[in-house]
């Protein structure tokens, strides 16, 4: 049943992504691309949230508990993708080593708790944790490509990527690591599987956190020029004013 839901799909977001292609052909395939990811982080978001806080069981408590038919169906609606995914990325050369790297790790773990039949209860919030920023990231893409990247809605978007980023993957993603590792429930080999996903996690982090110390560092300087040029400036008036008087 599961093979048939990943097939399925993988044939859905192909699809979804030939109808973009057709839609917005003078646009090239990333953007048709970045398209399908934004709307799969959106509905695999809502899915995943709905497996986690709703219908349960909770991770943090029931790490390593046979999976639900609906925790199933999540996982094999975000492996499709990925297969999808990364077969473009490799098929483009769009990603480096590293995102690569992250896609074929969340490809194995999926694809380990699916065969194996448990761990699918804390995969689900994974896959919750790791995509919740997605359509942030996807956001900030196309603010660059609209030439709306350099307002305050650029900024806004980086702001909130970089919070939710932290305290979602990080914080909460660091408790979940904790009693996945800590629970007599989970095998030895999804335990490894968190260890890998938590150190790409931390990598991830310290790329964004110098990201955003670059950028509030320039925003800075572009403040106190602008700041210096209005003080020069009001001197330049009040100077003219004081020899027209």
């Amino acid at each position: 049943m599961a093979v048939l839901t990943v097939t399925c799909s993988l044939i859905g977001w192909l699809c979804l992504y030939l109808l973009f292609r057709c839609t917005f052909a003078q646009r090239g395939p990333e953007w048709s691309c970045r398209l399908v990811t934004l709307t799969h982080g959106v509905v695999i978001v809502l899915l995943t949230a709905y497996v986690v806080f709703i219908d349960g069981p909770w991770p943090f408590t029931h790490a390593g508990t046979e999976n639900t038919e609906l925790q199933i169906f999540a996982l094999s609606v975000c492996l499709g993708y990925f297969f999808f995914d990364i077969g473009w990325c490799v098929f483009h050369g769009t990603e480096g080593p590293l995102m690569l790297a992250h896609h074929a790790a969340s490809i194995l773990g999926i694809l380990l708790a699916l065969l194996m039949g448990v761990s699918a209860c804390e995969t689900c919030t994974v896959v919750f944790g790791s995509e919740i920023t997605n359509p942030l990231l996807q956001s900030r893409w196309f603010l660059r490509r609209l030439g709306l990247y350099d307002s305050l809605l650029g900024d806004a978007v980086d702001l909130l990527f970089i919070l939710l980023f932290a305290t979602v993957r990080v914080g909460v993603g660091t408790v979940l690591f904790y009693c996945e590792l800590t629970s007599p429930r989970t095998s030895l080999v999804m335990k490894l599987g968190g260890v890998v996903m938590y150190g790409l996690a931390w990598v991830f982090m310290v790329d964004i956190a110098r990201f955003g110390f670059k950028k509030s560092r320039t925003k800075y300087k572009r403040w106190k020029e602008n700041h210096k040029l209005k003080e020069i400036n009001t001197e330049k008036v009040d100077g003219y004013e004081r020899l027209k008087a």
